[in-house]
């Protein structure tokens, strides 16, 4: 069994739901946003977009022929995951937001509808991809998106200046780049930002990824959803971790 699968079945046996929540911050988060059931317009609009991506079968990424259902592929952004990030960014309405790998732009375009007037920075190591997703934005008329291509490294300086309400962690799940990522953003934090690292258990590394994100002394709240971890660093609120199932 992968470890991912093992890791699953631990997750299940202590994970809970919102009976299990004392603090009113995260009981709101999770009933009102994790848990909404409302089949939202803008729902359509998300599952039309990952269509409009495939008849683009030759998209050219660094240097060889790569068809675009690879990418997708490669998102591993499922569609349930997909709404849950749109409600995420409804239910908080995020001015600014950084998101750290745009991929394929499904978790681009659903931030921007949760909140259309976000201002949303996207990375994207690839000038191939950026190019496409840039025109792709421009064809679906998302605005306020700033596709950028480089690696968080080279970018560092430029975005250090900046505040984010919101920072998602699209990229590729190694330990090492995680950490380093977080440590160079968190410097763009503010007191009610929100964190969230994708693939915390894709792999042993990651897992220790996060839980020494766990313990970073400014981190106050985390949310273990299995799929996604949440960091809060909400100063008025101790110290506490959260495991719920979604």
């Amino acid at each position: 069994m992968s470890y991912p699968s093992t890791q699953y079945i631990k997750f299940l046996l202590k994970s809970t739901n919102q009976h299990g929540v004392h603090s009113p911050f995260v009981y709101s988060l999770v009933t009102q946003c994790f848990y909404n059931n409302t089949n939202y317009p803008a729902y359509k609009n998300i599952a039309n977009y990952k269509k409009t991506l495939f008849p683009n079968r030759n998209l050219v990424l660094k240097n060889k022929q790569y068809p675009i259902a690879q990418t997708l592929k490669n998102a591993h952004l499922s569609y349930k995951r997909t709404k849950l990030l749109y409600r995420i960014a409804n239910y908080f309405k995020f001015k600014s937001v950084l998101e750290v790998g745009t991929s394929s732009g499904i978790a681009t375009q659903a931030i921007y509808l949760g909140n259309p007037k976000a201002h949303i920075t996207t990375l994207e190591t690839c000038a191939t991809a950026s190019q496409f997703i840039r025109a792709h934005f421009k064809k679906n008329n998302l605005d306020h998106i700033d596709v950028i291509t480089g690696n968080l490294d080279a970018l560092a300086t430029k975005l250090a200046s900046q505040q984010f309400d919101f920072i998602f962690f699209n990229n590729n799940p190694y330990k090492n780049n995680i950490l380093n990522d977080f440590k160079t953003l968190f410097q763009t934090a503010h007191n009610d930002s929100v964190f969230i690292i994708t693939n915390i258990y894709a792999n042993k590394e990651m897992r220790e990824a996060w839980e020494i994100i766990k313990q970073h002394p400014k981190v106050k709240v985390t949310i273990d959803t299995f799929f996604w971890g949440f960091v809060f660093f909400r100063k008025e609120q101790a110290k506490e971790h959260f495991t719920i199932r979604v």
